[in-house]
């Protein structure tokens, strides 16, 4: 059973109690990524999240490492395009001290500006990993293409020249205008019960807003197309589609679509690109949700000569899709498909932890199993005609990373 509370300060907490299970998973989910930047702080949420691992005034880097690797625990963080987390896992037994780790963390960083140099030199070499991974760039070129100059469209990593002008105060300035209680969830997840409220309180209960907080522009869906250039053996293409936002009463309906389309090894265009034609060794479609819209994409990858032929079948594919829907199959295949991926998305402390923080940081709102399996069941072929005339209405956004100048 999922309980809420929320501390006087305006921070939220979300708990789960799972009693058959000995470990314990704490996040805390801040309401800010790549969208909440400007062209001149791109990237600063991810080296913010670094910094977080660098010390506090009572820790150190390697104590902070050390002390998680004493009790067999994990620790770690992720940036996104509109959230930031940093969560740990440990046996039941050591909550309350991983706890305390974390919120040293949160509160007490220190951001020495030799650790910022270092750092930052880390961070330069994850660019560096990134661009020699074309069928990852390709993606955060969409993002370009589709969301133009809207910060949705900004790398979650940043560039090196950005990375470089960072500062201590820029950092702590960040954190005054995005970590704000208003913008914080503590999800919890694990053999936990609800006194462990007044132990997170304790710790996070206390501090008060310094920023007025800002209001997110909206984004709009532009569809350009953008092509760059590179030393590599094959086309890495990516097409975007107006998508749904979270929480849209349509979302279910889009995610069974997607898995026809694109979502798994017995999709359309897994079995019509790769498995009749032999054009990729990878093609898929995934859809990303954000909280005024998202993007469904299409990625395929194949040799410079055959990108044509790939264009055309990813064409074919959606032409029959739209004339002509899914079938009674599909839909029951699929609509089974997603009910499995959510209970078996249950079974660790750590996908609970993640689902119940984004929800409350986005939703604000829960739904049980049996709640989100009966909106599953309500899909039918009317909901999923719907969702392909909303998504497939304009023109696509594309994106491709190839050995040479021009497409044929």
């Amino acid at each position: 059973m999922i309980q809420r509370y929320t501390c006087k300060n305006g921070v939220r907490i979300v708990l789960e109690d799972i009693p058959a299970v000995r470990s314990v998973t704490i996040g805390i989910w801040v309401l800010t990524g790549s969208r909440n930047e400007t062209e001149a702080n791109n990237g600063i949420s991810h080296f913010l999240e670094h910094m977080f691992f660098k010390g506090t005034e009572t820790r150190s880097a390697r104590d902070i490492a050390e002390a998680f690797d004493s009790i067999g625990g994990q620790i770690n963080a992720f940036t996104s395009k509109e959230y930031t987390c940093y969560y740990a896992k440990i046996l039941d037994t050591h909550k309350e001290y991983a706890l305390e780790i974390l919120a040293d963390m949160f509160f007490h960083s220190t951001f020495d500006e030799e650790e910022m140099e270092r750092e930052k030199k880390v961070v330069y070499e994850e660019i560096k990993m990134y661009e020699d991974t074309p069928d990852d760039i390709v993606h955060d070129l969409l993002a370009k293409a589709s969301f133009g100059n809207h910060p949705l469209g900004y790398s979650i990593l940043g560039t090196e020249e950005r990375l470089q002008s960072f500062t201590p105060d820029d950092l702590r300035n960040y954190i005054k205008e995005r970590y704000t209680p208003e913008n914080v969830v503590i999800s919890v997840a694990g053999n936990v019960d609800e006194s462990f409220f007044k132990e997170i309180e304790k710790y996070f209960g206390n501090y008060e807003s310094q920023s007025k907080g800002t209001n997110i522009e909206k984004a709009t869906f532009v569809g350009q197309s953008i092509e760059r250039n590179k030393d590599t053996e094959q086309a890495h293409l990516c097409l975007g589609f107006d998508g749904l936002p979270v929480g849209d009463e349509n979302i279910y309906s889009l995610i069974v679509m997607n898995n026809v389309l694109g979502g798994s090894m017995s999709s359309r265009l897994f079995q019509e690109v790769r498995e009749k034609q032999g054009l990729a060794y990878s093609v898929f479609s995934y859809h990303s949700s954000f909280q005024d819209n998202g993007l469904l994409t299409i990625y395929a990858g194949t040799g410079k000569e055959q990108l044509p032929i790939l264009r055309d079948t990813i064409e074919r594919t959606l032409d029959k899709l739209i004339k002509h829907g899914i079938t009674d199959k599909e839909l029951h295949n699929s609509k089974e498909q997603l009910k499995g991926s959510l209970m078996l998305g249950l079974e660790s402390t750590n996908s609970r932890m993640s689902r119940n923080g984004k929800n409350e940081l986005l939703l604000k709102r829960h739904r049980t199993l049996d709640e989100m399996l009966q909106e599953i069941d309500k899909i039918t072929h009317e909901s999923i005609n719907k969702v392909i005339e909303n998504v497939f209405t304009q023109p696509a956004a594309s994106a491709l990373i190839a050995p040479f100048s021009k497409s044929n």
